[in-house]
């Protein structure tokens, strides 16, 4: 007995959010006209995290957060209004890489002349479909201030497949002169060249945005490291869908 392979309208995606055009506020890309997808569920659980409505279930109600939505859907209002860049983030996006909706949301995404940036923790490697339609990666595996144990948010074997890709910016959200140190460790041993590594600094606020900044600028500069901060959080503070 033969299947029919699903068509589009048949494929869905679990989504907190589509939104855009707005601007990639952090990493390589910064200042980027953008939209983006945020899919829900996450497999680590930092302390820190400014989305935790995607995968927290003892603070929000997720069955009202999240959405199966089809694909089709998603892609067009990813595509309102011609952004440059599509960024496909969570939570952690990789984890529907085996989902059949993945597939074909990258497909309508190239076709609509998007480039397609990935937001990961580094924990999932790319599978071939992804890895072929994704135009930049942008890894950022968790320090120890994140909260998870090193075992769930350092998986050196899943790191390197991505830094194999040849298409993946590391960026590390940083606090102190210390996670620059650890950044450095980190990077050295994943055979990361500094030229490929951004570093942030943590928070929700301006005020909190600069605080950091200003302890992180000059050791992470000295390393040999790219620094960004978050536009986004400068224009619109913590607000949601920006």
């Amino acid at each position: 007995m033969t299947t029919t392979p699903p068509t589009p309208t048949d494929t869905t995606l679990v989504v907190a959010e589509t939104f855009g055009p707005t601007v990639q506020g952090e990493g390589p890309s910064l200042g980027r006209r953008a939209s983006f997808v945020r899919l829900g569920g996450c497999n680590l659980a930092c302390t820190w995290c400014d989305t935790p409505y995607t995968w927290d279930g003892d603070r929000y109600d997720l069955r009202a957060e999240l959405t199966r939505t089809p694909v089709t859907d998603i892609a067009a209002r990813a595509l309102q209004g011609a952004p440059g860049v599509v960024v496909i983030t969570g939570g952690e996006p990789l984890l529907h890489q085996h989902q059949p909706g993945w597939a074909t949301l990258l497909d309508l995404l190239t076709a609509g002349g998007a480039d397609i940036e990935v937001e990961t923790n580094g924990t999932i490697g790319p599978t071939p479909t992804t890895t072929a339609a994704v135009a930049r990666f942008n890894v950022s595996p968790k320090l120890p201030h994140a909260g998870d144990p090193e075992r769930a948010r350092i998986r050196p074997s899943q790191l390197a497949a991505l830094n194999a890709t040849g298409r993946a910016a590391f960026k590390f959200v940083c606090r102190t002169p210390t996670d620059i140190d650890q950044v450095a460790t980190y990077t050295t041993a994943w055979g990361v060249p500094p030229a490929r590594v951004w570093v942030m600094p943590e928070g929700t606020t301006p005020a909190a945005l600069n605080a950091h900044l200003a302890a992180i600028a000059d050791p992470a500069i000295t390393a040999g490291f790219n620094l960004t901060t978050r536009l986004h959080v400068h224009a619109w503070g913590d607000e949601r869908a920006r």
